[in-house]
């Protein structure tokens, strides 16, 4: 009787060890504040995507989204914040093109960013446009081709600044074209958009949704979209890669966090920032500053990482490119 009295209280207290670490760890994610780093000052489109952003998940999540502000280095000072963070959901980051360019770029980077970084979710994404002055003699991207052919050191470039993907997006037109063009870098895009409204400077790389008052206005024309496919918003604008196949060029934003997360919590707070995305204020604003919502996958978006860096990589190595 003493035996089986035993085993029954035996069982109990088994199940009660097995069950007990499960369900701590089945704890409801967030159940605190999250914080959100933005790598830039206040203002400007990123800031903007993650005010948007943090409100709506403040509403699904029932948790303050909190938005911390670690500006400086090309985005390296937020991004290696939220590397250093605990690997428990509650610190990411917002993440812009540079994630994927600084690697390629810079060899001082204070992290690895494939093996260091955890891509949550490609967020949106933007599209850059190659623009002209109205007086140049091309207005498609294959008589551009023919004309730096027949003047090779005719054409310049402006963009928004040095190692942006602007810059980069030039640097691979001109080699998958076989061209020259001298890039003149600019301290943001409205210096270099006035340059080339100007003449100053013929062409221009630069974010479409920037630069297209200056289109429908007369003081710019668009050649094309450096994206791989047409704009939903633009449909009618030709693409680079339609005369030179496999260019691809946009600007992502998207969050990240620590590497080391558990993969059942990357795919919830992924599956969390789609459901946001899809939220009609929040497609809406994105909309507003020019973004194409996407709302990706964790496997997605670090698919997309890997590409990126391996694309960029080849390109500085090709143009020489190198940043002082």
């Amino acid at each position: 009787m003493n035996a089986f009295f035993v085993r029954l209280v035996a069982i109990p207290l088994a199940v009660l060890a097995l069950t007990g670490p499960c369900a701590a760890q089945t704890d409801p994610y967030p159940n605190r504040p999250v914080r959100l780093i933005v790598p830039f000052a206040p203002g400007g489109p990123t800031d903007t995507v993650a005010r948007v952003m943090g409100e709506q998940l403040q509403r699904q999540w029932k948790q303050p989204v909190v938005i911390d502000y670690k500006p400086g280095a090309g985005t390296v000072v937020g991004t290696q914040m939220v590397v250093r963070a605990p690997a428990d959901g509650y610190t990411l980051g917002m993440a812009i093109s540079a994630l994927m360019i600084n690697p390629a770029l810079r060899s001082d980077l204070p992290y690895d960013t494939l093996r260091e970084v955890s891509a949550v979710s490609l967020v949106g994404q933007a599209h850059f446009g190659l623009f002209a002055h109205p007086s140049t003699p091309f207005s498609n991207v294959a008589d551009l081709i023919a004309y730096a052919r027949s003047r090779p050191d005719a054409l310049s470039y402006a963009t928004p600044g040095a190692g942006t993907g602007t810059h980069l997006a030039g640097e691979m037109l001109s080699h998958l074209a076989g061209i020259k063009m001298l890039h003149v870098p600019y301290k943001g895009s409205a210096p270099a958009q006035v340059d080339v409204a100007g003449g100053r400077v013929p062409l221009l790389f630069d974010v479409l949704f920037s630069a297209m008052p200056m289109v429908r206005d007369g003081r710019l024309k668009v050649l094309a979209l450096a994206s791989p496919k047409r704009a939903q918003s633009s449909p009618e604008i030709a693409l680079i890669a339609e005369t030179l196949p496999g260019f691809s060029a946009m600007s992502l934003i998207g969050i990240i966090g620590p590497v080391g997360m558990p993969t059942a919590l990357l795919e919830r707070i992924s599956a969390d920032l789609g459901e946001a995305v899809r939220a009609p204020a929040v497609t809406e604003r994105m909309n507003q500053l020019g973004m194409e919502p996407v709302g990706s996958t964790h496997g997605e978006y670090s698919r997309i990482v890997r590409e990126e860096i391996g694309k960029w990589t080849q390109v500085v190595k090709t143009a020489q490119i190198k940043l002082d």
